[in-house]
């Protein structure tokens, strides 16, 4: 497993963005000599001076020969080795060296292909992730010549750090400044060669002077300006005299004119204010029109809206004579939402169960009594044969009927004719045998009813029965401990010790 990172840059080159994560905690001062260059812009513009196919590719030396290179310390620094740092595989950062221990300065190396050669004699301080990786592939790829230098060497254009572990360093230049030095230098070179072009410069005189005087100095040469004048205007007579002493330089000619000048202007304002004021009344005689067009297209519009939907009620209007005037009279008539019409309902209802409201019931009791009165004359003749032959109790619709129920829904009779007059029903009697008992015992021996609670009660106390059961019996022969107690306590005492 891999040790986690601390650190992250992207390095942008002209092939595409490299990303790298440090191991800034187990190689704190490769690192920071790493980030600290990049603040300060050294490797802007640094280009991949060496490239071994399929096994690293090599950059961060400005004079490009793989020669050069300075540390941010001022020296080469040692290196830093760490155990479980390897070149297991492609694209891991570590940095490189001349040939011998403890040389780094600022050339990196980046691997192609897994390098165990290089462990113990590099120090390993970084990781691409991501698909950069295949940027660093693509760099491998490239055309190099004998010297293993890439014929088109790819470029570095600057480094972004991301995650700076190191938020104590000082660079001392920012790549920003380093930039800007950069320009202003190169503006005072150019500055220099142009001052330097322009002086060494010799004077061609024969060309103002077309060889009459050669060593003399040149005449200034002098152009005369014709007068912008409007000859309609110079012969007419001025209108109004300018009053005020004019200078010496000025002629009569331009004053002339300049008045013609300023009444003409005068006279083109007055017919611009004029169109001015003729384009306004035009625009709101078209505003006008247009809203006139505009709500008589409206009104039009609500017209037909009308008909469409009048021929929409009359293709619509349901079967048995439905018309227009119907439709008029049910769009009129107020709309009552069902809460008003239930509350009505029970408006129209409220009070009758008051006292001195109730309603009368005698017509059901006279009901009740007539069909008492039916039931008591078909009740056979000997009524106190209370016992059927067999020992069995009858029991008669008369006895029912003696003792009505206080719950019984009230019987409406019905006041039409009677067809059927078959009363022989109500002389019928119920007959069972008489109960001894038998068959409440028969029940109670056959049928168990069983309450879970009560079962789960009685699981429980069988359980503490035979628990107490198996301790009783323990006691009685000795206890495990006990009987182990009593064996050699000396070997016992021992095994505790030890």
């Amino acid at each position: 497993m891999a040790l986690p990172t601390n650190g992250r840059v992207i390095i942008d080159t002209t092939v595409g963005e490299i990303d790298i994560e440090l191991w800034s905690k187990e190689t704190p001062k490769t690192c920071r000599n790493f980030l600290a260059l990049a603040m300060e812009g050294y490797y802007d513009g640094v280009i991949f001076h060496s490239v071994v196919p399929g096994f690293l590719v090599q950059t961060g030396d400005k004079t490009g020969t793989g020669m050069g290179g300075e540390s941010f310390y001022g020296e080469p620094f040692e290196d830093e080795i760490h155990p479980r740092l390897r070149f297991a595989h492609r694209g891991l950062v570590a940095m490189a060296n001349n040939g011998q221990k403890n040389s780094n300065d600022s050339q990196f190396i980046i691997t192609l292909d897994r390098a165990d050669e290089l462990h113990g004699k590099h120090t390993l301080f970084g990781r691409c992730i991501g698909d950069t990786l295949y940027n660093v592939m693509k760099i491998g790829e490239m055309e190099l010549d004998g010297n293993e230098r890439p014929v088109y060497p790819p470029k570095i254009k600057s480094i972004r750090i991301i995650d700076n572990p190191f938020p104590d360093i000082i660079p001392r230049i920012t790549a920003a400044e380093k930039r800007a030095q950069q320009r202003a230098r190169e503006e005072s070179q150019k500055e220099r060669e142009e001052y330097e072009l322009r002086k060494n410069a010799k004077k061609n005189v024969k060309l103002l002077s077309f060889g009459a005087d050669e060593g003399g100095e040149e005449e200034p040469v002098s152009f005369k300006k014709k007068a912008i004048v409007r000859p309609d205007l110079i012969d007419q007579p001025i209108s109004t005299p300018v009053s005020g002493v004019l200078p010496d330089f000025v002629t009569q000619g331009p004053q002339t004119s300049q008045g013609r000048d300023k009444k003409q202007t005068v006279e083109n304002d007055d017919q611009v204010k004029k169109k001015k004021e003729q384009d306004e009344i035009d625009l709101a005689k078209i505003r006008e029109k247009h809203a006139a067009e505009k709500s008589s297209s409206s009104t039009a519009r609500q017209t037909e809206i009308s008909k469409m939907e009048a021929e929409i009620r009359k293709l619509t209007k349901r079967r048995g004579g439905d018309d227009d005037d119907s439709d008029d009279e049910r769009k009129k008539k107020p709309k009552v939402s069902y809460l008003e019409a239930e509350l009505g309902k029970y408006a129209s209802s409220r009070g009758l169960k008051k006292k001195g409201k109730r309603k009368d019931e005698g017509d059901i009791l006279d009901a009740l009594n007539a069909f008492r009165g039916k039931l008591q004359s078909a009740l056979p003749d000997d009524p106190e044969d209370e016992g059927a032959p067999d020992g069995s109790v009858a029991v008669t619709d008369g006895d029912v009927a003696e003792k009505p129920q206080p719950t019984q829904a009230p019987l409406e009779e019905d006041p039409g004719m009677e067809i059927d007059d078959d009363r022989g029903f109500l002389g019928h009697a119920l007959h069972f045998p008489k109960d001894d008992g038998e068959e409440t015992r028969k029940a109670e021996r056959d049928y168990e009813v069983i309450d879970p609670r009560q079962r789960g009660a009685r699981a429980k106390e069988e359980e503490r029965a035979r628990k107490a059961k198996v301790k009783l019996r323990d006691g009685g022969r000795g206890s495990r401990g006990s009987r182990g107690g009593g064996g050699s306590s000396g070997g016992g005492g021992d095994y505790r010790r030890r």
